[in-house]
């Protein structure tokens, strides 16, 4: 028996809560452990004892905070007065409890408070700030003594300094031109209403978008730096090692961009091209695509600008262009020579955000 359109509704509707209610608990036992673990880190060892001399977190004492923070969050959630519920939207519901102006309110906004004030603290004590170290005198001059010869740059290794910012632009370039039809293709599978209005919520559509999206993610979270190391041990020391690492990154960050874009889309022109009988491709070329071929174009450019400014960074762990010139000079403390290649870094990001953003302009 088919459907109607009311029970469709109902079954979106129905998922969508529990999606809802599972990642406000997830996030609520996340906060919970989070909290205990600053007050550990803020107070206890911050307090109590010097950040130096703290008693060890053993794994006994981790697996007994991990418990009591689970035991926290969970419990303000059930109590409908968590960050959780508040962030995901429980407080609109109109089937949860008001809580509106209530003290579950109240209890949720201060709880997110108490977080924010500990990481504040915590990253004082973590980060070990010091004005009188900032401000020393001896620290001052070797500033001083840095800076004066890298604003008096060594034009003696221009040539070699040029060449390689052009082997840089064109690592960016391929890097962003390899990842382009990949991004493009993928972000279709991880764009939540194309799986559920497109392809129908098919289990291995469904599937597909959870574990791409992972991928996307995990690939995402690890720097270009350590795609570098890693494609340098792989391919080599060079260029072709930093151009792999920079697609790599390119492609999850464009999947998000990309997906994130589709899933804006005015869901009118689908609907009336699936009113025909269009298949699932059909509908993805003729509704979909012409609504996003400019967001796309300016997304990609933007990430062209993006890959130069990284590629100058892959260098320093052997990624080839001009990063590499940069660690050699660096670590012989050449600083005039330094102050050469950053001038020529800083010169070619400037020209690269100049046209990027003039070409953004003119594809809108």
């Amino acid at each position: 028996m088919t459907p109607t359109a009311a029970q469709i509704i109902e079954r979106r509707n129905r998922r969508e809560r529990i999606k809802s209610m599972a990642a406000a608990l997830f996030t609520d036992a996340l906060l919970g452990i989070y909290l205990v673990l600053l007050l550990h880190r803020a107070l206890w060892f911050g307090v109590l004892y010097p950040v130096d001399a703290a008693p060890e977190l053993t794994r006994s004492l981790l697996v007994l905070y991990c418990v009591v923070g689970v035991v926290v969050g969970l419990v303000l959630n059930f109590l409908n007065a968590s960050p959780g519920r508040m962030i995901f939207g429980f407080f609109d519901n109109p089937d949860a409890v008001k809580v509106r102006g209530t003290w579950r309110e109240a209890a949720a906004q201060h709880f997110s408070w108490i977080v924010v004030i500990l990481t504040v603290v915590a990253a004082w004590i973590v980060t070990k700030i010091s004005i009188a170290d900032l401000f020393s005198s001896e620290g001052v001059q070797g500033a001083r003594r840095i800076f004066t010869a890298l604003f008096t740059p060594e034009f003696s290794i221009f040539e070699q300094a040029f060449l390689a910012i052009i082997e840089t632009i064109y690592l960016a370039l391929m890097a962003t031109v390899l990842a382009l039809p990949f991004s493009f293709a993928l972000s279709f599978f991880c764009a939540e209403n194309c799986v559920e209005d497109i392809f129908g919520g098919h289990w291995a559509a469904r599937a597909l978008y959870y574990g791409l999206r992972f991928m996307a993610n995990l690939a995402r979270s690890i720097e270009p730096l350590i795609w570098a190391i890693v494609f340098s041990v792989w391919v080599g020391i060079g260029p072709f090692a930093g151009m792999l690492a920079l697609a790599v990154h390119t492609v999850a960050s464009l999947v998000k961009q990309y997906s994130e874009q589709i899933e804006e889309i005015d869901h009118g022109t689908v609907e009336a091209i699936e009113s025909v009988g269009a298949a699932p491709f059909q509908v993805i070329w003729f509704a979909v695509v012409p609504q996003i071929m400019l967001p796309f174009l300016s997304f990609t450019i933007y990430r062209w600008d993006i890959n130069v400014r990284m590629a100058t960074v892959i260098g320093l762990v052997g990624g080839g262009g001009i990063g590499t010139l940069l660690v050699q000079y660096q670590g012989l403390a050449k600083w005039h020579e330094v102050g050469l290649i950053i001038l020529l870094i800083a010169s070619v990001v400037w020209i690269m955000d100049y046209l990027s953003s003039k070409i953004r302009a003119a594809i809108r």
